[in-house]
Order: C-alpha cells, then sequence, then structure tokens
C-alpha cells in the first residue's frame, strides 16, 4: 500500500485541523498560550511524582547495568549542549552520556534555567556511573539519571530547579539533598514514543472458531474476539495488519491481574478497557491501579463482557512485541477487553485515523478474486502507517494528548 500525495496533504490538514481544535486548550500544546501559572518550588526530600522512583507511575524498574563493553552502550549519546555545564570529575566524560529520552529532557531544563536565572546555567554533577559508586538499582548505571545544580552552586535556587526540572518533563524529580536535585527518566524500552502499545507474545485471542490463538501465530484476515463500543456487545472482528510486530523484542510490559485470576502483559501505553468507579473507558495501561475494574469477557460472542477487579499491577520485562489492528480497533486478549490502539489517549481519534487502512482492506477485499485466506503475518517493526500518523502527532497534537 502506498500513500499518495494528496493522501498525505488530506492527513496533514486533518492534523492541523485538529490542533487548532485541541491547541487551544490549557496545557503544553502547539497551539495554546503558553502557562504563566506560578510555579512551586520543590521542598527539602520531595519528590514528584509521589511514588517511589522504581514503580511504573515514575521512572519504573532499573533493567541492567550498561557497562561500555555492552551491546547497549551504543544506545547512550553524549550531551554537548554548551548551555550545560558537566563536572565529569572522572575525566572521561561518563556524565555526558545518557539515554536519548534524558538527553531531551535536559536541554529542555537547561533552556527554563537560562530564563528564570539569566545568566546561570545547568550544571550536571552525575551522569551515567561506571564506577560503581551508587546502589545496585540506581538508574545512572542504565544512562536514565543525572544529579544537578546550577553553575552558581546557589542552593537557595535548587528547590526551584526542581520545580523546573518537573516541567522539563522528566519522570521522576527528588529533591535529594541540600547539594543537589536527582532527576531520572522511564527506560527507551518502556517508551511509546519509541514503539507504540503492544501485547506480549504469548498472549491469546480467541478466533471465531472458539480456539485459542497465542497472538504470536495469528494471521491478519482471521476473525477475532473484540468489543463493539457503540453497542456494548463482544462480537468477531477482522484482523487487518499488525501495527507492531517483533517476536525478539524485549520490552517493559504491565502485568494486571485480576481478582478471577486472568492476566494481561501489555505495554504501559496501550489503552485498556478499565475505570475506577462507573463506565470504563480507554485508559492507559500504566494508570490501572489495584481496585480499579477491567472489562472482561465471560466467553464466546454470545456472552455479556463484565468488570472484574485488578487485585495487583507490576512491571514485567518480557520479549516479542505484537499489536494486532482489527476491524473494530479493539480486540479481547487473554480475556480482557482492550483498545487495538497506544500513544493517544483518545481512542475515538485514533480508531478515526486508521479510516484509510480499513477503507483499502474493504476495497481489496471487494476486487479480489482468489479465495481468502489468512495472508502471511508481515515483516517485523512498526507498521509504516502507524509510524507516519504517529510522527506527525508529535507535532502536531497537544502533549496532554499523547502518552508522556
Amino acid at each position: 500500500m502506498r500513500c499518495t500525495t494528496p493522501t498525505l496533504l488530506r492527513l496533514l490538514g486533518v492534523f492541523a485541523a485538529l490542533r487548532v481544535v485541541v491547541g487551544c486548550g490549557p496545557g503544553r500544546g502547539m497551539g495554546g498560550r503558553p502557562s504563566h501559572r506560578k510555579l512551586t518550588p520543590l521542598v527539602y526530600k520531595q519528590h514528584v511524582p509521589n511514588l517511589s522512583e522504581n514503580t511504573l507511575g515514575a521512572s519504573g524498574q532499573s533493567e541492567k547495568k550498561i557497562t561500555r563493553d555492552d551491546p547497549r552502550f551504543r544506545d547512550l549519546v553524549p550531551n554537548y549542549n554548551s548551555d550545560i555545564i558537566f563536572k565529569d570529575e572522572e575525566g572521561t566524560g561518563a556524565d555526558r552520556l545518557m539515554t536519548q529520552r534524558c538527553k531531551e529532557k535536559l536541554n529542555t531544563l537547561a533552556i527554563s534555567v537560562m530564563n528564570q536565572w539569566p545568566g546561570v546555567k545547568l550544571r550536571v554533577i552525575e551522569g551515567w556511573d561506571e564506577e560503581g559508586t551508587h546502589p545496585a538499582d540506581a538508574l545512572h548505571y542504565e544512562g536514565r539519571a543525572v544529579d544537578i545544580t546550577t553553575s552558581d552552586r546557589d542552593r537557595s535556587k535548587y528547590g526551584m530547579l526542581a520545580r523546573l526540572a518537573v516541567e522539563a518533563g522528566f519522570d521522576w524529580v527528588y529533591y535529594e539533598t541540600r547539594g543537589h536535585i536527582h532527576c531520572s527518566v522511564k527506560s527507551e524500552s518502556s517508551q511509546a514514543a519509541k514503539s507504540g502499545g503492544c501485547f506480549s507474545a504469548n498472549a491469546t485471542v480467541q478466533t471465531m472458531d472458539g480456539q485459542r490463538r497465542r497472538l504470536a501465530d495469528l494471521r491478519p484476515g482471521e476473525q477475532v474476539l473484540s468489543y463493539d463500543l457503540s453497542t456494548g456487545k463482544l462480537t468477531y472482528s477482522e484482523v487487518l495488519l499488525f501495527l507492531d510486530r517483533d517476536p525478539l523484542q524485549s520490552r517493559q510490559f504491565v502485568r494486571l491481574e485480576t481478582s478471577s485470576g486472568r492476566s494481561l502483559t501489555v505495554t504501559p501505553s496501550h489503552l485498556v478497557l478499565a475505570a475506577a468507579t462507573g463506565t470504563p473507558r480507554p485508559t492507559f495501561a500504566e494508570r490501572i491501579q489495584p481496585g480499579h475494574f477491567v472489562l472482561v469477557s465471560g466467553g464466546g460472542e454470545d456472552t455479556a463482557p463484565v468488570l472484574e477487579r485488578v487485585t495487583s499491577v507490576e512491571a514485567v520485562m518480557a520479549s516479542g512485541v505484537y499489536a494486532p489492528l482489527t476491524r473494530h480497533g479493539t480486540v479481547v486478549v487473554d480475556d480482557v477487553v482492550a483498545s487495538c490502539y497506544a500513544v493517544v489517549s483518545s481512542h475515538r481519534l485514533a480508531h478515526w485515523t486508521f479510516a484509510p487502512i480499513r477503507m483499502f482492506a474493504s476495497l481489496r477485499a471487494m476486487i479480489s478474486s482468489t479465495p481468502k485466506t489468512a495472508p502471511a503475518a508481515g515483516t517485523s517493526g512498526v507498521h509504516w502507517y502507524a509510524s507516519f500518523l504517529y510522527s506527525l502527532a508529535q507535532y502536531v497534537l497537544p502533549g496532554r494528548m499523547l502518552y508522556k
């Protein structure tokens, strides 16, 4: 399938319209006015969010130390921003090495520091650690954490420096000592910005013949149990393609377990039908907590879905990522009702933007003269159309509609 120039122009027009409509509200949307709300400095020993650093709602679990001979070392990038002073007391340049996400947040913070205090720069006193000076689970070993001060070392500024770091988008900020602020970010493997949302390789779906199929064995063209948001009923829906499919990739997932023993393993940015109370809505998996409810299937198409209490939520690492796209935009995975979409908080908007894919599938079915069979799963990786839409959305959709 090729995307012609007129098609691209129409899509650009659609997202431009969304920018005008949605970007006018409060927040960091590109179309809105800059916020002039008063920023409150953090107090000594305060951290934001008010969670432990290694929990899902903050920077997540530590994964593995990165050494110079580790293949992941090449994923660390040097930061040569002239607006940042790096202490580099080791003389090895280690403090300049960090993940791409950490670099982006640090560079954003550097601008905020100069705007807040003209003539003052951001100072990094600790970055990637290869010498073992931190606790075993420290994110410094993965290039995901930095300890910072201001260039003038004025400690009266550090509370506001911490607040500016929160505003810059660090996933966890801690006024750790009187002498520095600690900041960290989520791992690259857990970032929706990198590859969207998926289910694990061993996750299963129910096909129209009543059989359970692993997502790793599923093929486009097959009918799987899904959910019709307009009627609130279960239905079978055709798998059109895989938005992401990579049997070898390792990723951080969220594992949700329910009171009946059901378990869903999904990436943090994926939308799952859930609710704290009331009607379930598409919700990022990362935001679901014990005590919330998820919508589950009691069986096949003729059974009514029911709400079931979530009893535990934990972060796990697993290999293999699969994200099927059905015609209805939903899929029942391991008996839990989920959206096919991730990254964008609005299921309705995401489903609407994939209308060209559904139209193309319908047209292909109409003109095809060969018997309908399940085609091959296709190549590994993120589907080009999904990648294109997300890249476009980064520029035109306000931040509150995108997973952070």
